[in-house]
């Protein structure tokens, strides 16, 4: 089957809830709550049981775990150019950063399920709880500085890190747990995954806020090109299995995060101009990611 055919069902879920706002009585208001209810919830719940119950083998994973580190590291840097380069306004800037290196984990890992299993489920996952914290660390503090916002306080209650955290923490530590509790865990990070592909459709937003489509066209091409292939051409160098690659690409080319927008509207950033970015990146990434995983077959 061709990478085109194995992410449509995907796709198909991001355009349901395209169609499910459009046509039906299910209204952006409706889906807020349901995303809310992803963020805050479902995807925690995710995060926590993938991380807790992951195989921490960093002897044959710390390449693609320190690839993966090195590919947002080089969409934080490239995305922060624009600021050199076109001069967006402070409040742009701050708000739009973050979607040049954050990325869709709803979508990354329903990608790595169908592609690689089990075993490139829990590769992503790995991925995914090494770097959501640094992303999440790094957006916060790009909206904290040009806001009211303190910081540390928007980490702290941030549930992607305390989740991740978490799960990690009590990994290391040799804590899982219960059956009864892992299965609760599971069911829930189950719901995240579906409802959170039809949420991103129901977001998507393509109106560009006027004097922003400079730098929202420059974080879009530096999310959907520059960064997978750079995961492409020195992850093709680095003693990786063929899965790993493929993973770190597929991270590597995710759109940004549709929590980008409830980021930057909590802390008083420019929702419009992130929302038509998201959905800029998501539309885009329909073409590019079939294509970076054609690359891979």
């Amino acid at each position: 089957m061709s990478s085109a055919l194995l992410l449509l069902p995907d796709f198909s879920l991001i355009l349901i809830g395209w169609l499910l706002v459009r046509y039906t009585s299910f209204d952006r208001v409706f889906w807020s709550g349901v995303e809310r209810l992803v963020y805050f919830v479902l995807f925690p719940a995710l995060l926590l049981q993938s991380t807790n119950s992951a195989q921490l083998d960093f002897s044959s994973t710390s390449a693609m775990l320190g690839l993966g580190l090195l590919v947002m590291g080089f969409g934080m840097a490239a995305g922060y150019a624009v600021r050199w380069v076109l001069r967006p306004d402070p409040v742009a800037f701050a708000s739009g950063l973050q979607t040049a290196f954050r990325f869709n984990s709803y979508i990354g890992l329903a990608l790595a399920a169908r592609l690689g299993g089990g075993t490139g489920l829990a590769m992503m996952a790995l991925l995914v709880g090494f770097t959501v914290p640094l992303a999440n660390v790094v957006a916060v503090w790009a909206l904290a500085r040009h806001g009211e916002s303190r910081l540390l306080a928007e980490l702290a209650r941030n549930p992607l890190i305390l989740a991740t955290a978490a799960g990690l923490g009590t990994n290391l530590l040799g804590l899982h747990a219960p059956e009864v509790l892992a299965t609760t865990l599971n069911r829930l990070g189950s719901a995240s995954t579906a409802l959170g592909l039809i949420t991103v459709g129901a977001g998507l937003q393509l109106r560009a806020a006027s004097g922003s489509v400079g730098a929202m066209t420059w974080w879009t091409v530096v999310k959907l090109v520059a960064m997978p292939a750079f995961a492409w051409l020195v992850g093709r160098h680095l003693p990786l299995t063929p899965l790993q690659l493929q993973m770190v690409v597929l991270y590597a080319s995710l759109p940004t995060a549709s929590s980008c927008y409830i980021l930057a509207v909590r802390m008083g950033g420019n929702g419009p101009m992130v929302a038509a970015t998201i959905s800029a990146m998501t539309v885009g990434a329909i073409v590019t990611m079939p294509f970076w995983m054609a690359l891979l077959v």
